[in-house]
């Protein structure tokens, strides 16, 4: 559990700048968005989630951990938010190609966006070569290692 969700979800921390403002997509259990809060007391995070029962267990934890300053929880589909930010992260939300669509919106021009993906993160990334194209983004696949047992495969994209 540790090894494989939360610390997986901490991995983003080094790819992400200073004091940025962060919208997690598809929050649902508050991962990566909820680590990073963590990890990361610089960022602002936005917990973006669409079903009920999910955001109100993430107010919860957001509450619980004393994280309402900066963190915010939203309920709200991604293709509803009409709000822009500097890194927008997302874990076993969707395929790439169908997480473009509904993350591109949400990014600022010079941000980026950073899916936690496995194993099948180059085939996502040729799959989603149309998407891609038409939104004029590049895609660079990332093994994030940290010390310890701290390690993630993300797709960075970014125009």
């Amino acid at each position: 559990m540790w090894e494989r969700h939360v610390l997986n979800s901490v991995a983003l921390r080094g790819l992400i700048p200073e004091g940025s403002d962060v919208v997690d997509v598809g929050s649902g259990a508050g991962l990566p968005g909820v680590p990073l809060a963590l990890s990361r007391p610089d960022l602002r995070v936005v917990l973006l989630e669409p079903l009920l029962r999910r955001a109100t267990f993430l107010q919860g934890v957001v509450d619980e951990l004393g994280l309402e300053a900066r963190v915010e929880v939203v309920r709200e589909r991604a293709e509803d938010h009409g709000h822009t930010y500097d890194a927008v992260v997302s874990r076993a939300v969707a395929p790439l190609k169908r997480l473009i669509g509904w993350c591109e919106p949400l990014r600022r021009d010079d941000g980026q966006i950073l899916a936690i993906k496995g194993a099948s993160a180059d085939r996502e990334v040729a799959d989603a070569n149309r998407e891609l194209r038409k939104n004029a983004l590049d895609a660079e696949v990332l093994r994030v290692e940290e010390p310890g047992p701290v390690s993630a495969t993300v797709v960075r994209l970014r125009s």
